[in-house]
């Protein structure tokens, strides 16, 4: 291949890649920590196919329903479905101080043999089964039942105590949270109660609609420390389809308990978020199109929001995931709060650049996101249309006397500080950055472009016309979408891959939106 078409042929994937993830972050799905309360759960394990962006069907074992859960949170979201399998398996929301009974039935092929489930951190009893190396087991077609009380608030995995090897990789897997039984004063006053009204008063431009309220709780634990305003659960696995191919094809063995799949070398081509891999993991929760992957990934944010990421790792690998935008304050691992060893009231868990999920091990923390510390004013006030906004610091620097106003939770210290050396119809020039042309096709459409916030972003822009797209997306209107779209992503390369494809895998979006934009969990 000569040179010159060399170039044409990359340049035509890279407008193409450029394009495909214009069109990605256009999509307005959003994410949660959706679920099926208890505390009684009928569960069952069976086979189905999960679906891969590649267009492969990989068939998988998991967690599903048996017959109807006694309902599902949050309660705003009001499309939940629970079938007789998905991966993960259902997220299992209980309070603390219940007892917590589940009971499994085992679907799986004869082939397989027994099946079961773990609940680390839990003091479980058991009834029925036969008895297992690590707890009492489902046999093919038999019932177990496991007990425990749900002592302590947090995240934690329950996953497969039989042949784990295989039975884990397969899907049998998922998630359990359980909710603190008090909620600390702090956490419905001062700034979180500002939040709360912001919440309800951020569709500036939508009249009449209200932005609901998609937390489980207020408080991760029952500790001042642990209020949050928004909150996402995120179950980080991988899939070998070789494993799962051999599964399949000693499925229809008449045989019980005498599958006999390698599991090494282990050689893991899908990297999936909540049972998902990019894009599909961008699309809504409960989709029809995924009945076996219910749960999505896809962050969205108002500026000033504490968000609580319940992250679990699952399946064999170490994952290292970035989070984009800021470091990650670590509360807890496997439910446990990590308390000052001086100060028993005082939290003192890392602040994490990169969050390493373990296979097994969860952990709950706080990302947020002001603009402190960009040095010019995110919001970019625009005096000539009329929407420059005061910022009146409150003890930590910040507009929170204002929950209604679109520049609530500003940094005051950067109000109207430009960013651009000449802007159009923005504030007063002298700024330290010349933004490129978006006109310039070299700088492509993906430049988004604007470094702003809210409904003036398409005229806050160097170039011939003084505009550029909206931030995220060309597609996304100022009127309905207007944020910052940072990468949140595995830092091992290979995983941000769908069967070695890029973009794919273990890669999302924390959009970071303006106060007009409705986030709304249930799409």
């Amino acid at each position: 291949m000569s040179a010159t078409n060399m170039k044409i042929m990359i340049e035509k994937t890279r407008l193409t890649l450029l394009l495909v993830l214009a069109l990605l972050l256009a999509a307005k799905a959003h994410a949660a920590a959706p679920g099926i309360t208890g505390p009684t759960f009928n569960l069952v394990a069976t086979p189905a196919f999960i679906s891969q962006p590649d267009g492969a069907t990989v068939y998988s074992w998991g967690y599903g329903c048996n017959g109807n859960p006694a309902g599902y949170a949050p309660a705003a979201i009001t499309t939940g479905f629970c079938n007789t399998m998905q991966v993960p398996g259902p997220t299992l929301i209980v309070t603390q101080g219940q007892t917590v009974t589940v009971n499994l039935i085992n679907q799986l092929p004869s082939a397989a043999g027994n099946t079961s489930i773990l609940f680390p951190g839990f003091n479980v009893t058991t009834t029925g089964g036969v008895p297992g190396l690590l707890t009492q087991e489902a046999a093919h077609l038999g019932t177990v039942t496991y007990t425990f009380t749900a002592s302590t608030p947090g995240t934690r995995a329950y996953y497969s105590g039989t042949q784990g090897d295989l039975q884990v990789e397969m899907g049998l897997y998922g998630a359990i949270i359980v909710l603190p039984s008090a909620i600390p004063g702090a956490c419905t006053s001062g700034v979180h109660a500002s939040n709360a009204t912001a919440r309800g008063s951020s569709s500036l431009a939508h009249p009449g609609v209200t932005e609901h309220d998609f937390r489980l709780a207020a408080a991760a634990y029952s500790h001042p420390g642990a209020c949050y305003d928004r909150e996402y659960l995120f179950q980080f696995s991988e899939m070998d389809p070789r494993i799962h191919r051999e599964a399949e094809e000693q499925s229809t063995r008449t045989c019980t308990g005498c599958m006999s799949v390698a599991t090494e070398p282990y050689v893991p081509a899908y990297f999936m978020i909540n049972g998902r891999s990019m894009p599909d993991l961008m699309d809504p929760n409960y989709a029809p199109e995924y009945p076996h992957q219910p749960y999505n990934g896809n962050p969205h944010m108002h500026p000033g929001e504490l968000t609580l990421l319940r992250v679990i790792g699952t399946t064999r690998w170490q994952h290292p995931f970035h989070e984009h935008g800021n470091h990650v304050r670590i509360l807890a691992r496997d439910g446990n709060l990590i308390l000052s060893q001086t100060d028993p009231n005082s939290l003192a868990g890392p602040l994490l650049f990169t969050t390493t999920t373990t296979p097994g091990l969860a952990f709950d923390g706080i990302y947020y996101w002001t603009g402190k510390g960009l040095n010019w004013d995110p919001y970019g006030h625009n005096s000539a249309s009329g929407s420059t906004l005061p910022c009146t610091p409150d003890p930590d620097g910040y507009n929170t006397g204002a929950p209604t106003a679109i520049n609530y939770f500003e940094w005051c210290q950067d109000h109207n500080k430009p960013l651009q050396t000449a802007p159009f119809g923005d504030i007063a020039g002298g700024g330290p950055a010349t933004l490129p042309d978006p006109n310039i096709f070299a700088n492509g459409a993906w430049f988004g472009g604007s470094p702003y916030l809210g409904p003036d972003a398409t005229v806050r822009a160097v170039g011939s016309t003084g505009t550029t797209p909206p931030s995220g997306t060309v597609a996304n209107s100022p009127t309905d979408e207007a944020g910052f779209a940072f990468m949140w992503h595995s830092h091992n390369e290979r995983e941000i891959t769908t069967n070695n494809v890029f973009p794919g895998g273990m890669l999302m979006m924390m959009l970071v939106d303006s106060r007009e934009f409705v986030i709304d969990e249930s799409k």
